[in-house]
């Protein structure tokens, strides 16, 4: 009788966790509805001819490899650090007041600086990919804000939007990224970790092409057209242009 209710409670532990993040506390829900990609197979339509910039070049703030912000000496945040990262520099980002940091245990959080309150923490990462403790999670290519929404890409398989006031999940889509995509008006151009270029709505994050690369190199966008390296497409269609 007591084994049985002892493996009972283990079961109802079990469970509790399952909605928890085991890196961060706080409430968890898986950010993929499905894992499936809607590929349209269709030219992108109304396409910009210039891109969305970020400008993070007065942001104060540091992030380390241990997942740690500073504010000069000071700390505003102390995540966890984890052996499973990928090298090269890590940024903090500032947008308003709020400072914002991709981990490399594959959370975006956004931080008041001033009192070093969490604001919110999305989890950008597949769960299957917490599975096994191997994954690399690492949150690398730079985030970029459009008004109130937030894009976001992780070597956790998760390309996202968000809604920056609360982090919540507008959609997100399987790809992983490392490299820093493209944002224009109404399209992402995102080359994923298995060099795929993708031409992502933002609206829905629907794919309008993908197209193989053989490099993987930062892609560039210039006149509606995308450079990988020495290679270039045409951004409407994504085909190669010789």
């Amino acid at each position: 009788m007591y084994k049985n209710v002892f493996l009972i409670g283990i079961l109802v532990l079990l469970c509790a966790c399952d909605k928890h993040d085991p890196i961060l506390p706080g409430e968890r829900s898986a950010i993929f509805d499905t894992t499936n990609i809607q590929l349209l197979n269709t030219s992108v339509p109304n396409l910009s001819e210039t891109i969305h910039v970020t400008e993070t070049h007065d942001c104060q703030y540091r992030l380390d490899r241990e997942n740690t912000i500073w504010d000069g000496e000071r700390k505003i945040f102390s995540g966890f650090a984890t052996g499973n990262s990928v090298d090269g520099e890590r940024s903090a980002f500032c947008n308003g007041n709020f400072v914002y940091a991709g981990l490399t245990t594959g959370e975006l959080i956004k931080v008041n600086p001033k009192n070093r309150q969490i604001m919110w923490i999305a989890d950008i990462y597949r769960t299957s990919n917490m599975t096994g403790g191997a994954s690399v999670l690492d949150i690398v290519a730079p985030i970029v804000f459009d008004k109130t929404y937030i894009y976001v890409g992780g070597l956790g398989k998760a390309f996202c939007k968000l809604l920056d006031t609360n982090g919540k999940k507008i959609w997100c889509i399987d790809l992983g990224v490392e490299k820093p995509f493209i944002v224009t008006s109404e399209t992402a151009f995102v080359l994923d970790t298995d060099k795929k270029l993708s031409a992502v709505r933002l609206k829905d994050g629907a794919i309008y092409w993908q197209t193989t690369t053989k490099d993987s190199s930062t892609p560039k966008y210039e006149n509606k057209t995308i450079f990988v390296g020495r290679e270039k497409f045409n951004a409407e269609t994504g085909e190669k242009i010789k």
